[in-house]
Formats: structure tokens, C-alpha cells, sequence
């Protein structure tokens, strides 16, 4: 009776000792599988709501001849087939500047590349000598006097001049070719200048002006420019406007 009761104890103790061993072999089972998965791989987080994004802009920008002429103060001109356009901008372009940018010659020298010959004249030479003649004109009848802009650059000054109202235009006298025409509109120049304490003063001022422009095949680019022939120029401005 005795051995019976001791070998059912050690039958017992080796039940508990296997069993031991088994749980111990799954353990290490599984923490063997879990050694050997591999290492997440990094994924990028949304970016927080707070991050700007960036955009484009849907509004596609100007095109120009020479878009630098607006770092020197003024405007610049516009690559365009469109006569209302371009006529905005000569309208502009002929009183905006800045005295502390540019002097009055580099000023009118830039605005000469705005002009095509007049094509009602026949000859080359007739054709260059009224564009000449246009030149003079915007000099000495149209722009700021030299004595007005030494006087404005004397207190740093600038103006910006833009077309404020309806352009009305009126036909050209003998122009067979259809592709010329005269815009005239009321023009708002501010002149903004220093007030000697290290601030500005700015004012207004409103003038009506004229300006003759070819949007037509025979207009003369801007030599190495991305104008083209047919795109418009500038063939005068005139000292007094004129009305239909």
C-alpha cells in the first residue's frame, strides 16, 4: 500500500515537471517569432492641418517685352495683339516713374523702344522721320518738363500713372490699313513724395491723354524681344486729347 502511494506521487511530480517543460518550450516558441518579425516600416504622418501647403496661382502672369522696366519704375511694356491693352498701358507708361530708379533720359530712352514707324507714309525714310518726329513730341509736349522732374527728384519722388476711365477712340486719317487706331482716357497720376522727416506725402492729379497705336502686321518689334510683327507698338502720343 505504501509504494503504491508512493510511486502515484512521483507519477504525479513528473506529470507537473513535463508539464512545466512544454509550457516553457512555447514560450520560447513564441517569443522566438516575435524576435523574428521584421521592423515596422516608417510611414510619413499627414501632414498637421496648421502646415501651409503650397498652391499655384491660377492667374497666369503678363507677358512683357521687358518685365525688369517695372524694378526701374516703370511700366512695362505689354506683348499683345489686344488694343485696349496696350493702349492702358502707353496711357501709363507716360507718366510712371521713379526719380530714385532712373533719370529722366534712361526714362524717355526706354520709352522710345515702345515706338513703330507710321505706316500712312509711304517711304522708309518718310516713316522714320515721323516716328522721330513722335519722339520730339512726347519730349517737349507730354511728359513731365525736365524742371518738374529735378524738382520732384529733389524730394526722392515717383509717380504711377494708370487709365482710370473708358477708352474712346476715334479713326485715323488715311490709315488704308484698318490696324491703326487713337485711344483717349482719363489718366489718375499719383505722385508720392518725401515729406523731409523721413515720411511721404501722395496726391492725385487727373489729366485726359491721347495715344495713336498699330496693332496690325506691319508694326516693328522690339529688336531681341519675344514681340513679333502684328503684335502692337506705339506710334504717338498727342499734347491735346482728342474726342470723338
Amino acid at each position: 500500500m505504501m509504494m503504491s502511494e508512493s510511486s502515484g506521487r512521483r507519477g504525479v511530480a513528473w506529470a507537473i515537471i513535463g508539464g512545466l517543460v512544454l509550457i516553457a518550450g512555447i514560450v520560447a516558441i513564441v517569443v522566438s517569432a516575435i524576435l523574428a518579425q521584421p521592423d515596422p516600416t516608417p510611414t510619413s504622418e499627414p501632414p498637421s492641418s496648421s502646415t501651409p501647403m503650397p498652391t499655384e496661382s491660377s492667374e497666369p502672369a503678363g507677358t512683357f517685352v521687358d518685365p525688369s522696366a517695372a524694378d526701374r519704375g516703370w511700366t512695362p511694356e505689354p506683348i499683345t495683339t489686344d488694343a485696349d491693352t496696350y493702349a492702358a498701358a502707353a496711357l501709363a507708361a507716360a507718366s510712371t516713374f521713379d526719380t530714385t530708379l532712373s533719370t529722366r533720359e534712361e526714362w524717355l530712352g526706354y520709352l522710345d523702344s515702345w515706338f513703330t514707324p507710321d505706316t500712312r507714309y509711304t517711304s522708309e525714310a518718310d516713316q522714320l522721320s515721323a516716328m522721330e518726329d513722335s519722339q520730339v513730341e512726347l519730349r517737349t509736349g507730354v511728359v513731365l518738363p525736365q524742371e518738374e522732374w529735378d524738382s520732384l527728384a529733389g524730394e526722392d519722388g515717383r509717380v504711377v500713372a494708370a487709365a482710370t476711365g473708358e477708352i474712346a477712340y476715334v479713326p485715323v486719317p488715311d490709315d488704308a490699313s484698318g490696324d491703326m487706331s487713337i485711344g483717349t482716357s482719363d489718366v489718375t497720376l499719383t505722385f508720392t513724395r518725401s515729406d523731409g522727416s523721413g515720411g511721404e506725402t501722395s496726391y492725385d492729379e487727373q489729366v485726359r491723354v491721347s495715344v495713336q497705336v498699330l496693332c496690325g502686321a506691319a508694326s516693328v518689334p522690339t529688336a531681341n524681344s519675344d514681340q513679333q510683327a502684328g503684335d502692337c507698338k506705339l506710334v504717338r502720343y498727342f499734347t491735346e486729347p482728342l474726342e470723338p
